[in-house]
């Protein structure tokens, strides 16, 4: 088991860009974020069961997060991108069920993560 994250990159802002994570055995997939002198912050997580969604406020409407089970695969598609969404993009699983998603946007919810993708947004 293990997870594998892909697709950061360098954009202008207002760009677009997609990371993928590669993923299976996990009921909860979520994508986590660190810019640099930062803590991690949880921006998205994905029920791969149910297809339920849920969001940090700094990305809502701008952030999708999806998942493809045939191909075990979790994506996060980034639009409308901010100089302050640059930082190292990281992929978690979460092996654990019975909570509500909402609550899933803690480090300590997931018991694996991926190595980051670095995303950098210039100005």
């Amino acid at each position: 088991v293990q997870l594998q994250a892909s697709g950061g990159g360098s954009v202008e802002s207002g760009g677009s860009l997609r990371l993928s994570c590669a993923a299976s055995g996990f009921p909860n997939i979520a994508w986590f974020r660190q810019a640099e002198g930062q803590e991690r912050e949880g921006v998205a997580v994905i029920n791969v069961n149910d297809g339920f969604t849920y969001y940090a406020n700094s990305v809502k409407g701008r952030f999708t997060i999806s998942r493809d089970n045939a191909k075990n695969m979790v994506y996060l598609q980034m639009n409308s991108l901010r100089p302050e969404d640059t930082a190292t993009y990281y992929c978690a699983g979460r092996r654990r069920i019975r909570k509500p998603i909402s609550k899933l946007l803690a480090e300590s919810e997931y018991d694996l993560w991926g190595q980051g993708t670095q995303v950098t947004v210039s100005s």
